[in-house]
């Protein structure tokens, strides 16, 4: 594939000849765009009102590979990324899906998927700041392929789930382990603080993803590695997962499922764990899907 570099706010990505959608804008007043060859925006206004929804449904993500990219209006300058799909509905988590991280923080390998929620107000931008929660010590990082519902659907047949899928992109499940773990309840209120869901920088459409089950993902803290995994490594896959949730709710189109991350978080590093605090840089990627990078602020 051609392949040609551009450059957005301070990272210069490698753009490579495949759909990569984006919102772009102030936040509450993005846009809908492309990447063109050159890692120009494109605007596609025109075409969907939003990147999200019923204009991820496989007829509309045809249509939108069908246009011209180069005759679009090019967007002049480098305004902010937003979350590379709009008005999500709903935010799905899967929980140890990767037995390496399962065993880093001592959870026994799960017999079937652990399914839990991030709130659509934790959704921000894939390079808005992270806030620290008032009262927090033990803020996390978690890098996770992103998997975004095209086509919905009820107790879908695993052997059919791929043909609902619109896309992938990168998310840092950001997670509070005191709320998450030690104080009482479920998972839920440890995981969906405001701005704990980063999301892009851009949708790469299902068609353009070989195996989603042969994918890098990476994650740095101020310069530092600490997660460097593969998906191949998952416990569940993308089918099973799909088919799995389908079985408790319907799934509809820019619906959103996080599908775990690999070893390498603060809860489980030795000696001791480490954890965030203000004024920290986290950086992170996956293979083909594009970068972020986040500044944590105390809330």
């Amino acid at each position: 594939m051609a392949t040609a570099c551009g450059s957005h706010g301070n990272f210069i990505v490698e753009i490579e000849d495949i759909m990569k959608l984006l919102r772009y804008g102030e936040v509450g007043q993005e846009r809908p765009g492309v990447l063109d060859l050159q890692g120009r925006i494109r605007d596609l206004s025109r075409h969907i009102a939003d990147v999200g929804g019923t204009a991820l449904l496989p007829d509309s993500i045809a249509a939108l590979q069908r246009l011209d990219i180069d005759s679009l209006p090019l967007v002049e300058g480098q305004p902010r990324i937003g979350a590379c799909v709009g008005g999500i509905g709903k935010f799905i988590c899967i929980g140890l899906n990767y037995a390496d991280h399962a065993a880093e923080t001592g959870a026994a390998i799960p017999g079937e998927p652990v399914v839990f929620n991030k709130w659509t107000s934790a959704v921000v931008g894939p390079n808005d700041d992270v806030e620290i929660p008032r009262d927090s010590q033990k803020t996390d990082w978690e890098v996770e392929l992103g998997v975004v519902i095209g086509k919905g659907g009820r107790y879908i047949a695993e052997q059919d789930a791929m043909q609902h899928v619109a896309g992938y992109c990168v998310i840092n499940d950001v997670s509070e382990r005191e709320f998450q773990i030690e104080r009482g309840g479920t998972w839920d209120k440890g995981k969906g603080c405001d701005t704990f869901g980063p999301t892009g920088p851009w949708l790469v459409t299902a068609d353009e993803i070989a195996d989603p089950h042969r994918l890098n993902l990476w994650l740095e803290v101020d310069g530092k590695r600490y997660q460097d995994g593969n998906t191949s490594t998952m416990i569940f896959t993308i089918p099973h997962i799909i088919s799995y949730l389908s079985r408790f709710m319907s799934l509809q189109p820019g619906d959103v499922i996080s599908t775990g991350t690999p070893p390498g978080v603060g809860m489980g590093q030795k000696p001791q764990p480490i954890y965030l605090k203000a004024g920290q840089v986290m950086r992170l990627g996956i293979e083909g899907l594009g970068e972020q990078q986040q500044q944590t602020v105390q809330a």
